[in-house]
């Protein structure tokens, strides 16, 4: 099973480091909505079954496996930038603050922050790693793409509500033709990031 991997992972970087927090990001892309951070220090008393990145589970399996991770952590945190954000301070500043927020909220702090990806972020007061597509190698960055991604989507749904010709139930924001074809008729929402909307 893919968790297995995952898990050994973790516990190999957990011989020098006591508590470990996985972070990951979900909304990088989307033309409407905002960006979500979570940080995650997961238990090891128990492997949850089905743990790997949230982009290749179901929704079905997702929510399940959200379930499972909120009963296995140690803490938890979440950060959001909204779209107002994204437009003011380019994606990246959005999503290293949301970042820095989701981290700030882990009690107790980490020993060492595992971010997926590329970069550091920046003006976190705590020792980090940066692992390329982390949410297939290590437990805890599988389990903070979870969370951030069902927190995301829950969001997109209840917008949904509050602007229902736009259909973020079931694109969640993504750049799908349907919405294409939706902003051409109707324009953008006050959801929807004016500065990724330039080329519409």
């Amino acid at each position: 099973m893919k968790h297995r991997a995952l898990y050994r992972f973790d516990k190999e970087l957990r011989k020098g480091f006591e508590l470990i927090a996985g972070v990951d990001e979900a909304g990088r892309g989307p033309l409407a909505g905002p960006v979500v951070v979570a940080a995650v220090i997961l238990s090891y008393k128990k492997q949850i079954n089905g743990l790997y990145d949230s982009k290749l589970l179901t929704p079905n399996a997702r929510e399940k496996i959200y379930y499972e991770i909120l009963r296995n952590v140690v803490s938890f945190g979440i950060g959001v930038s909204g779209e107002r954000c994204v437009d003011q301070k380019g994606i990246m500043k959005a999503l290293f603050s949301a970042a820095r927020t989701a981290a700030k909220k882990l009690s107790p702090q980490p020993d060492i922050v595992l971010f997926d990806g590329n970069h550091k972020i920046p003006g976190l007061h705590l020792g980090q790693m940066n692992i390329v597509k982390g949410d297939r190698k290590s437990a805890c960055v599988a389990a903070a793409s979870i969370i951030a991604k069902v927190t995301r989507d829950r969001m997109m749904k209840a917008y949904a509500s509050e602007f229902p010709a736009y259909g973020f139930e079931w694109h969640k924001g993504y750049g799908t033709p349907a919405h294409y074809e939706i902003l051409r008729k109707i324009g953008p929402s006050p959801l929807h990031r004016m500065s990724f909307l330039r080329n519409l």
